[in-house]
């Protein structure tokens, strides 16, 4: 087990807490991370990505999505069925509940979702405001422009 010390960059950075228990959450063993249900996560472009997971067995009905706080949570819920007609000889379709969070960066938001082929796909999309996104500086003289600004006032 390897343990790094975020201590030093606690010290010379503002903000970034969530970052390094992230960080330090990702280094620990895994031994309470839920297997069930599969999923993948790909990119669709530069700002879009889908998580797929494989939910055999589960309608629209059963399945809950929430995003909160940077945090994604889907949870699975079946009903169960008191009378089953046929006798199960051999469960390989897994059927039990879940729940499965995903932390989301900033400014990642959820588009859509849609059931397909026992595949819950989950569209999101990362939206930059305006206010962060790089502006391009002009460089100018500041000296003629209180020049110019004071000559149109004399006017």
């Amino acid at each position: 087990m390897r343990h790094v010390d975020f201590s030093p960059l606690y010290r010379s950075t503002v903000g970034f807490d969530r970052l390094f228990n992230l960080l330090d959450a990702m280094g620990q063993p895994e031994q309470n991370s839920p297997s069930y249900p599969p999923y993948n996560i790909e990119r669709m472009g530069e700002n879009a990505y889908r998580i797929s997971m494989a939910v055999a067995g589960f309608g629209e009905s059963d399945l809950d999505i929430e995003a909160k706080e940077n945090t994604l949570v889907v949870k699975g819920q079946q009903a169960k069925d008191e009378e089953e007609e046929n006798e199960v000889l051999f469960r390989g379709i897994a059927a039990r509940n879940f729940e499965r969070r995903f932390q989301l960066a900033d400014h990642v938001e959820v588009r859509s979702a849609y059931l397909k082929n026992g595949l819950l796909h989950i569209d999101l999309v990362r939206e930059i405001p305006e206010a962060m996104k790089p502006r391009k500086i002009a460089i100018g003289d500041q000296a003629s422009k209180q020049i110019e600004s004071k000559a149109t006032k004399a006017k």
